[in-house]
C-alpha cells in the first residue's frame, strides 16, 4: 500500500493521496512530499521511483529487502538510511524487527517498511494533526522517525531492568531452574539487540558529524539527541547483557557450590563405611578355623572395634572441618 503526503509551502495545505501526487509533487517547485510504503516494493513502484525521483537502482533493491542489516549511503541529492524498527507487537525483551528503509531528500521522504511500524503510524498521525510538520522538510521528519523508532527500543530495556531484579531475588528459591531458562532466553535476547545497535550506532554518529545530503542545519539538534538515545541503548544492552551472564554464572557456581557439598557428605559417609565393610566381610565368612568364632565375647569386641572406628573417622573429620 502506498500512501503520499504532499504540502505546498506557498499555500500551507496538506494533500494525502496515492502516487498520482508524486506527478503533481513534480510540477510544483515549493512543494514537499512524503511517499510510504507498507509492504513490497513492485516493479511499477521501483520504476517511478527511480525515474520520478531518481532513486538508485541497487538502493531501490536494498530498501526492497525484508532482512538487512542497517545502513547509511549517501548520494548526490538524497541520503539512504535502513534502520531495524520494532514489530507492532513487540512489546518485550523478547522481540521481532521489521525493516524499515528511508530515503531523504531535500523535497521529499520515502518511507517503505516491510510491515505494520508503530513508529510510521505515530508519523503519519503527527502530520495529519499538524502539517507543519512535512513543511520543516523531510530532514526534520527523518529525525523524529528516528528518534522513535529508538524510543520504542528504550521502553522495552527499561522494562527489562526490573525484571532481572526479581530474577536475582528469586534466583535461590524453588523456581531456579525456570529463572535461568528465562536469563538464557534475555541474554540471547540482549546479544540480538547489541548487534542492531552496533550498526545503529554507526549510522546516528555520521549523521550527527557529517553534513549529509537532506538534512540542514536545523537538524542538528535533533540528529545529536538521536544518536545520545542510540549510544545510551547500547550501554544500557551491555549493562544487562552483563547482569544477565553474571546471574546465570553466580547459579552456575552456588550449584556446584552445592553438589560440592553433597559430594564430600558421600565421600565421608563411604570413608566410614569402607573399613566397617571390610570387616563385616572379613567376619562374615564363618570358616571353621577362625578362632574368633568360638569367642564368647568375639561378636561384641567387633562391634566395638567398628564403632570405634566409626567415631574415630568422624572425630577426625570434624577437627579437620568437613563436616
Amino acid at each position: 500500500m502506498v500512501k503520499c503526503y504532499k504540502i505546498n509551502s506557498a499555500e500551507d495545505t496538506l494533500e494525502r493521496g496515492g502516487s498520482d501526487l508524486i506527478d503533481v509533487w513534480a510540477r510544483e517547485q515549493s512543494s514537499k512530499l512524503w511517499i510510504d510504503i507498507d509492504g513490497p516494493l513492485d516493479d511499477a513502484m521501483n520504476d517511478l521511483l527511480r525515474d520520478k525521483l531518481g532513486l538508485h537502482p541497487l538502493a531501490l533493491q536494498d530498501a526492497s529487502r525484508d532482512r538487512h542489516p542497517p545502513k547509511i549511503e549517501e548520494f548526490d541529492r538524497y541520503t539512504f538510511i535502513i534502520f531495524k524498527g520494532l514489530a507492532a507487537n513487540s512489546t518485550t525483551v523478547n522481540f521481532r524487527t521489521i525493516q524499515i528503509a528511508i530515503f531523504v531528500a531535500d523535497r521529499f521522504l520515502v518511507t517503505r517498511h516491510s510491515d505494520v511500524s508503530p513508529s510510521i503510524d505515530r508519523l503519519r498521525n503527527e502530520v495529519a494533526r499538524n502539517p507543519a510538520l512535512l513543511a520543516n522538510g523531510p530532514g526534520a521528519m527523518a529525525v523524529r522517525l528516528s528518534r522513535t523508532i529508538v524510543d520504542r527500543y528504550l521502553k522495552i530495556l527499561l522494562d527489562l531492568e526490573p525484571r532481572l531484579e526479581e530474577l536475582e531475588d528469586g534466583l535461590m528459591g524453588d523456581a531456579a531452574e525456570a529463572i535461568l531458562t528465562e536469563l538464557v532466553a534475555h541474554r540471547a535476547d540482549l546479544i540480538r539487540l547489541q548487534r542492531i545497535f552496533h550498526y545503529q550506532v554507526e549510522i546516528t554518529q555520521r549523521l550527527d558529524a557529517e553534513d549529509l545530503p537532506g538534512f540542514h542545519d536545523d537538524d542538528n539538534h535533533g540528529l545529536t539527541d538521536v544518536h545520545e538515545q542510540q549510544t545510551r541503548l547500547k550501554s544500557l544492552c551491555a549493562l544487562y547483557y552483563q547482569l544477565a551472564a553474571d546471574l546465570i554464572e553466580g547459579y552456575i557456581s552456588v550449584s556446584s557450590h552445592r553438589l560440592n557439598q553433597i559430594m564430600r557428605i558421600l565421600t565421608i559417609i563411604t570413608a566410614i563405611f569402607v573399613p566397617l565393610s571390610f570387616l563385616a566381610g572379613v567376619y562374615g565368612m564363618n570358616f571353621q578355623n577362625m578362632p574368633e568364632l568360638g569367642s564368647r565375647w568375639g561378636y561384641f569386641v567387633l562391634l566395638g572395634i567398628m564403632s570405634s572406628v566409626a567415631v574415630t573417622l568422624l572425630f577426625t573429620f570434624r577437627r579437620k572441618r568437613w563436616i
